[in-house]
């Protein structure tokens, strides 16, 4: 079964925008059909993004975040090299958890690890074999 860990913009979408793509991967993943993960780091970088910009969304967002698997920080994780010292957190959660995929819309940061295959066995190392893809990637590979 794959397993997903969201980075906080796919929580804070997933949030604000309830008919997204973003809210369709958790959905789903409440109902079965992958297993969910975030972090502790990722729930609070979302929780405090929403009650500064959309604060009638934290609603939705305490509702679904209570069905989701929040996963303590791996400061000792690895991670790929030369990602932004800001993400490792969120990676490091990730490679802890056991993910197969780590979804996120952070395309400056994660852009160069983006949809590494096992076929593309140097980027597929790289993320430790994470694929790290945007919400319409991961849909859209399905």
């Amino acid at each position: 079964m794959k397993r997903l860990f969201l980075d906080a913009n796919v929580l804070f979408t997933a949030a604000h925008n309830p008919d997204g793509k973003a809210y369709l991967i958790i959905s789903l993943g409440i109902k079965g059909a992958w297993e969910v993960y975030t972090s502790g780091f990722a729930v609070e970088e979302a929780r405090r993004n929403l009650a500064v910009k959309y604060p009638s969304a934290q609603k939705i967002f305490n509702e679904f975040i209570s069905a989701i698997t929040v996963v303590s920080e791996f400061p000792d994780a690895l991670y790929p090299p030369g990602l932004n010292e800001k993400d490792r957190p969120i990676f490091q959660a990730a490679h802890a958890c056991g993910a197969s995929h780590l979804i996120t819309g952070d395309l400056v940061h994660f852009g160069s690890f983006m949809n590494a295959q096992a076929s593309d066995k140097e980027s597929y190392e790289e993320t430790y074999g994470i694929i790290v893809q945007t919400p319409s990637m991961f849909l859209n590979s399905l």
